[in-house]
């Protein structure tokens, strides 16, 4: 028995936006139309898309030295032993005790004290650091003592540097500030357009780079000896950078009530 063969049938939907979900009859191809098909209702209200300001913000920070360090050294040599431990001692209690008048706190001094055997002396040396967090007063204490000492006893250049932790606190500071002065522009830009800027709804930190002392600073390549106490500190600056990118909600301005 031979089956008859059933004609060949196709069928067209189109699918419409979500905003026609009320209609009923969906159309076909030709401009039939297919009924029964739809959608049920919601109560929810279509959502508008978001609309959004993109800005960049950079900024950079900078922080000077906080601490210094001076060694001052004393040395002797005798051919007595007593004789040359007399004679240092004696000139760093003289330091220690001008240090105290001066009101550097114990904590901030160290003190370290070699002594030695050489061929027909003896040879004893001692160190004396001390951590300043006022350069005024290092500069005061370092003059006295060369007033009052002898050519025996050698101070130090100072040493600038900073505080652990005065980095990333840098790096944070530099950060914070690019994030405000991306979201002051973004500010100007919704005010230019009458707009109200609203939540931020991406904060990307785009590129953060550090360095001491001026970039292009000819000072920079000159022996650390030859330079004044100011261009130290300068040297020893340190700096911050930071970019970040933002992307903010942009609302649009309520319209004031009028008042029957």
């Amino acid at each position: 028995m031979s089956l008859q063969q059933t004609p060949q049938s196709r069928v067209f939907v189109e699918l419409l936006p979500w905003a026609d979900r009320g209609r009923e009859n969906y159309l076909l191809s030709g401009g039939e139309t297919l009924p029964g098909l739809r959608r049920p209702l919601s109560s929810a209200p279509a959502q508008t898309p978001t609309r959004e300001v993109h800005v960049s913000g950079t900024a950079e920070v900078s922080a000077s030295p906080d601490r210094a360090q001076v060694v001052v050294r004393v040395s002797s040599t005798k051919e007595a032993a007593a004789e040359a431990k007399k004679s240092v001692c004696r000139r760093l209690d003289y330091i220690t005790q001008s240090l105290r008048q001066q009101g550097v706190q114990s904590e901030n001094v160290t003190v370290t004290k070699d002594f030695k055997r050489l061929e027909n002396a003896y040879h004893m040396e001692a160190e004396v650091c001390i951590t300043f967090t006022e350069f005024g007063k290092m500069q005061n204490i370092c003059n006295f003592l060369v007033e009052k000492l002898d050519s025996s006893v050698v101070i130090s250049q100072p040493q600038f540097y900073h505080m652990p932790g005065s980095i990333d606190n840098l790096r944070r500071q530099a950060c914070l500030a690019a994030v405000e002065n991306a979201r002051r522009k973004a500010q100007e830009v919704c005010n230019l357009v009458g707009q109200t800027l609203g939540k931020p709804l991406i904060i990307k930190e785009e590129e953060t780079k550090e360095w001491e002392g001026q970039i292009d600073d000819p000072q920079s390549s000159r022996l650390s000896s030859s330079l004044t106490v100011q261009q130290k500190i300068k040297s020893a600056t340190i700096h911050a950078a930071a970019k970040v990118f933002i992307t903010f909600e942009v609302k649009g301005r309520e319209k004031k009530k009028k008042h029957i």
